[in-house]
């Protein structure tokens, strides 16, 4: 029996504390908070895990710079400790980086003055990294040639930080800790209804993958369905001081643009005044984000939105060649959802894209149903720390937060591990030139786990062989995926537990001779079918970047997302 089908089983017929509905990353971290205190906790998405809205950010852990421009510092504030707090938790996972912000003529503040706030922030966080530095504009040139000074007056640098790896990943490592403290979790679980009956939530549950029903009870909800939490809440007639609207972003991933410094953030103001960012990924570059108005959660690119990104990006550096759509390798588009108080008139804001990323929880006493809405990658551990106190306020018992649900394994045990791959010459088993020692990934990505990796490469040298030449994967890593990663379809892994569909080209997986055989080790008997699904879906997201054929895309990634959203 696979790992999810154990998992689904528990669910079907069990009484839990608590049903956490929605599995991005409010919904994992919520489920890893309470499963680490004791409580017994079922996890659903109707899709995969990270599968929506936190599989779209821009892989960015920072305290808010921008949130300065509204004076918001005890938002900025909160949010500086919440990045402090997990580079601490996560140091191989969650990294510091620099911001240069090239500041032209026509940019809302002189260098100056954007270094007096660069100075306030890194005040405002404590401290927590390294000092920010005032250039002029030969000292921007000096510090990224890349970037075409012309019209540049001076810049600043200033300290965030960075995820290694992609954000779904990291949302993944919190379903692992839920499992690990005994949570029942299962990714393509669709909540189809739940009604009060008593003291507990009686809910009729759909494996959307086998079509199966089961059924489930719990005394409390908590609704983590990101920018689905309003439709959760109406088709249980519940209302919260605070609704949801949505901000559309889009990223492009390109060649790698930098020149000196690869992991540093470029920042520029784009024409409607408002902050870009050029993101390293690897041997990558990623372009965005941009902010626009929308109705639905469900959005793609448009032309009109990948043009924007490649002028403005083409107008702030000195390239060889201009970039076109044909240098975007992948493209990540997704909506923030995004509070404001009920009743407010969203429209008639003065500058609606001036919302900040902050969140709210409510609790609803007479329903048991904690809910939240808004909130960011940044911000997650406060998250699971509030929701633990208001589900325990509606009366589960929970222990002392220990705060061993969250975080790398101690120091020690990585000492350990680098230390047995270094006896065994991990590193030297691959030659390829600018990528990281296989003995940081493997850490990073797999923690404890890792030590399985070491075992099944001393035992069959062939683990340790990379399956897709372009995609800097291991054998053994496959394996891992395919016992214990809930892997139910190809872009799973392809998008979500990896990300080598953010940095390889479609063209260069599809001719990669070792697709097959990783479909094969994921999927065993199903591995044409889920193969098949695969290329069908990037067959889908060809058309939609053809202009003749833009609007019959949108229908198809509307019907494909439905199966992805979180709720």
């Amino acid at each position: 029996m696979s790992l999810r089908s154990a998992n689904i089983e528990r669910i079907d017929g069990g009484l839990f504390d608590v049903l956490v509905v929605g599995a991005g990353i409010n919904g994992a971290v919520s489920a890893a908070a309470l499963a680490g205190r004791g409580a017994s906790v079922a996890l659903i998405d109707r899709g995969d895990f990270g599968g929506f809205t936190s599989q779209e950010s821009s892989n960015l852990v920072w305290g808010g710079f921008k949130y300065l421009e509204n004076y918001e510092l005890p938002l900025v504030f909160g949010l500086c400790r919440s990045r402090n707090r997990l580079m601490k938790a996560y140091p191989d996972n969650i990294r510091e980086i620099g911001f240069l912000a090239a500041l032209s003529r026509s940019a809302p503040y002189a260098p100056w003055f954007a270094g007096l706030g660069a100075t306030a922030y890194w005040g405002i966080g404590l401290f927590g990294t390294e000092r920010p530095h005032l250039y002029g504009q030969e000292g921007v040139k000096e510090q990224e040639p890349a970037i075409d000074v012309s019209d540049v007056r001076g810049g600043i640098e200033y300290r965030d930080a960075y995820l290694v790896d992609n954000d779904a990943r990291f949302v993944f490592s919190f379903v692992r800790s839920a499992l690990e403290a005994g949570a029942a979790v299962a990714n393509y679980v669709e909540l189809v209804s739940a009604q009060r009956i008593g003291d507990r939530w009686v809910c009729r549950l759909r494996d959307t993958d086998s079509g199966e029903e089961v059924t489930t009870a719990a005394r409390v909800v908590v609704n983590a369905a990101g920018p689905f939490v309003d439709d959760l809440n109406t088709s249980w007639d519940l209302r919260t001081d605070h609704r949801i609207v949505c901000s559309k972003g889009i990223h492009l991933v390109v060649p790698r643009l930098t020149t000196v410094h690869h992991d540093r953030v470029l920042a520029f103001f784009d024409d409607t005044q408002r902050l870009f960012y050029v993101i390293p990924m690897g041997r990558r570059s990623v372009i965005g984000t941009t902010d626009t108005r929308v109705d639905s959660p469900y959005t793609e690119v448009t032309d009109e939105d990948r043009q924007f990104l490649l002028d403005q990006i083409n107008a702030r550096l000195d390239l060889p060649q201009p970039l076109t759509a044909d240098d975007v390798i992948a493209e990540r588009c997704g909506v923030r959802p995004l509070v404001v108080r009920r009743g407010a008139d969203d429209h008639a804001e003065a500058d609606w894209t001036s919302l900040s990323r902050k969140h709210e929880i409510e609790r609803d006493d007479q329903r048991a149903v904690v809910t939240v809405l808004g909130g960011k990658l940044t911000d997650c551990l406060n998250v699971g720390e509030e929701v633990a106190a208001e589900v325990e306020a509606l009366g589960i018992p929970l222990e002392k937060d220990l705060a061993n649900w969250y975080g790398e394994p101690a120091a020690q045990t990585r000492s350990e591990f680098y230390r047995q791959a270094r006896l065994m010459r991990l590193d030297a088993l691959r030659d390829k030139p600018d990528v990281e020692p296989l003995t940081d990934r493997l850490w990073r990505r797999y923690g404890r786990r890792a030590f399985d990796l070491l075992e099944a490469i001393r035992a069959d040298p062939s683990m340790g062989e990379d399956v897709m030449g372009s995609a800097d994967y291991l054998r053994a890593e496959l394996y891992t995926a395919a016992e214990h990663e809930m892997v139910v379809t190809l872009d799973d892994f392809m998008r979500r537990r990896s990300k080598i569909d953010l940095v390889v080209r479609d063209e260069d997986i599809e001719s990669s001779e070792g697709l097959v055989e990783v479909a094969r080790i994921l999927f065993g008997d199903r591995a044409e079918q889920r193969l098949a699904d695969y290329r069908a879906g990037k067959a889908r997201e060809a058309a939609s970047r053809r202009p003749n054929q833009v609007s019959g895309a949108a229908e198809a990634a509307e019907a494909a997302g439905a199966t992805g959203a979180t709720g």
